[in-house]
């Protein structure tokens, strides 16, 4: 199978792209600057080079492929207002680009990597699939801007796009670059000294077992369906207190979020010496938040079988 991918160099669709290629399929990858996109070109991935919001580019790659998955998005928390446009283009127009462009190709099947995050707040809950609303409300312009990219893909699928949704929940893997690798990058280097935001709660899964419910998705997934793709429930401090557990250390205490909210006017000051986005608003919004969906549905229709955090722990400090 021809498959075109958006994304490839990214912590997830790269490891997308290298399991494409191990099985033999041929991956078209969308990057925009090739020369910095070695990695994919050294699996054998084709390079085009463009952006999401590059049409004509996106057309002329997708052309010939049998499959598409779409996996780019600006991915960041507690960005600045200013950078609201760029995020909104990247994640939303970027998206009607792609998946509209396949559309009108008729390319047969079809990936959108959303996230558990489109549910906005569970409060507290284990959702399923059709938890997903437009009442929804978000603590974060990406999770706001996700909702609005699964809604086109959503609307597209009701014109006739055979697509399939996948929502993965909190990805850690080792070479993470998003502000939950760099946290647990941080601790195992003992730079760590307080944990921020303790109480967030999210559904871990390691990268490798979220690229395989892609996968399986792209293989198995009814089109038009919705499928979460997680591993373990567990809080922040929760998480971290288990790869404490492995390093035979101690968890880090909390570091208070009062504080942070009572400081957050001086976060783009503040926000870096702490390793800490400048919008503390935003980024402390999410504190005692959960992002909790189970993925029964992934299990049963598509095999989908995660691995716990203690065994995505194990394997995450042995690739370190």
């Amino acid at each position: 199978m021809k498959v075109f991918l958006t994304g490839g160099t990214g912590f997830i669709g790269s490891r997308v792209a290298t399991q494409l290629r191990g099985r033999g399929d041929e991956v078209v990858a969308l990057v925009r600057t090739p020369s910095k996109a070695e990695a994919l070109e050294e699996t054998g991935c084709d390079l085009v080079a463009g952006d999401l919001g590059d049409v004509d580019a996106i057309r002329a790659a997708m052309s010939d492929c049998q499959a598409v998955i779409h996996a780019a998005a600006m991915y960041e928390v507690g960005i600045k207002k200013t950078q609201h446009p760029a995020m909104y283009q990247a994640n939303v127009v970027g998206t009607r680009n792609v998946l509209g462009a396949a559309l009108d190709l008729q390319v047969p099947r079809c990936i959108h990597v959303s996230t558990i995050g489109v549910f906005g707040d569970t409060k507290g809950e284990v959702v399923d699939e059709t938890a997903f609303s437009n009442l929804a409300t978000f603590g974060t312009y990406y999770e706001e801007t996700k909702h609005q990219a699964h809604l086109v893909a959503l609307e597209l699928i009701a014109r006739g796009l055979p697509c399939i949704i996948v929502m993965p929940g909190v990805t850690y893997g080792p070479h993470d670059p998003s502000a939950m690798g760099q946290l647990i990058e941080r601790f195992i280097a003992k730079k760590l000294p307080a944990l921020p935001l303790p109480t967030l709660g999210g559904n871990y899964g390691h990268r490798d077992d979220i690229v395989s419910g892609i996968l399986l998705a792209l293989d198995k997934g009814r089109t038009g369906e919705s499928y979460i793709l997680g591993g373990e429930i567990a809080r922040q401090k929760e998480f971290v207190a288990k790869l404490a557990a492995h390093l035979g250390r101690k968890p880090p205490r909390d570091l208070p979020t009062g504080l942070l909210k009572a400081i957050a006017l001086l976060g783009p000051v503040v926000g870096p010496l702490l390793d800490l986005p400048p919008n503390l608003h935003e980024a402390t919004a999410s504190d005692g938040a959960t992002f909790w969906g189970i993925h029964e549905k992934a299990t049963r229709e598509l095999g989908y079988s995660p691995r716990n955090i203690d065994e995505g722990i194990k394997d995450l400090l042995a690739a370190v």
